[in-house]
């Protein structure tokens, strides 16, 4: 089947050989295929980083923001047009780190959109900092007696906050990488994927092996509804589960919250404005 999202000429991708970003691209890549989603109602939306590049290597409409500030852009680009698929994607640091204070209030407003966030454990873009997800002991050219912080649960953090729809995957099974995928950008409301995924040239712990050996996927009894449950499994670690933790569908999402949808379920660059109209219903206010 011929993918409308890549591109027809080779194009120059910046990432290291061997990077897990390149089996999220292909998980990513397929899975919009098999929705079989228009491509020019697409839209990635990223902040800075390696992760954050992936809208580029994807053929579709993108924008690329601030450090961390992915998800307020992609929050507005979903509320001036909600017929839109709008997918944020970006790495620990980027969206746990810089943009965490932003993925605590889209977790709020329950946006209808889809976060794909490459877990690799380490800064890469800044050459090997720790993020707010390395585990403690690892060494890195700053913090060089070892991670001495908790590292932030982002499976917790979400399902505490009613996020809904909470996932994790391992890009070393593309396989569930994209059915995953396709599930969260089905989901009506604010979906996070964390995918665990190597960095190869900054993290030499966390590896391909290290990540397979130290990941499990779900029981088939696991119940997705549950909250309760599913908060308690999103505390395991070592193994970490892999699948669907967390499914709800009883938030409205931020778009059906706006007054201007209640109406008028038409993205706003559809409507015309009676500017008369607009000025008589000021000036009946004052």
């Amino acid at each position: 089947m011929e993918n409308i999202f890549d591109f027809a000429e080779k194009i120059d991708i910046a990432w290291c050989p061997g990077c897990g970003n390149y089996a999220i691209r292909q998980a990513l890549l397929a899975a919009l295929t098999e929705l079989d989603l228009a491509k020019e109602n697409v839209v990635l939306v990223s902040g800075i980083g390696q992760a954050a590049k992936m809208p580029q290597y994807i053929n579709t409409s993108f924008f690329n923001g601030l450090h961390g500030r992915g998800l307020p852009a992609a929050t507005a680009i979903k509320a001036c047009n909600p017929e839109l698929t709008v997918i944020a994607v970006g790495g620990d640091g980027d969206m746990y780190g810089e943009g965490g204070n932003h993925f605590l209030h889209a977790s709020r407003r329950n946006p209808d959109i889809a976060l794909f966030v490459h877990d690799n454990m380490v800064y890469g873009l800044t050459k090997g900092q720790a993020a707010p997800t390395s585990r403690p002991g690892m060494e890195t050219p700053v913090q060089v007696f070892g991670v001495f912080e908790k590292p932030l649960n982002p499976m917790a953090l979400a399902i505490s906050l009613d996020v809904t729809f909470v996932a994790r995957v391992f890009c070393g099974d593309i396989e569930q990488t994209k059915e995953v995928m396709k599930k969260a950008i089905l989901h009506k409301g604010f979906a996070l994927v964390d995918i665990f995924q190597p960095c190869l040239s900054f993290n030499k712990t966390n590896t391909f092996k290290w990540f397979k050996d130290h990941t499990a996927y779900l029981p088939d009894d696991h119940d997705p509804s549950d909250r309760a449950g599913a908060f308690k499994k999103s505390l395991e670690e070592e193994p970490f589960p892999l699948g669907i933790i967390y499914k709800s569908e009883q938030r409205a999402t931020f778009e059906e919250n706006l007054e201007v949808y209640k109406k008028d379920k038409s993205p706003l660059y559809k409507r015309e404005v009676d500017m008369k109209k607009v000025a008589a219903e000021i000036m009946a206010k004052r």
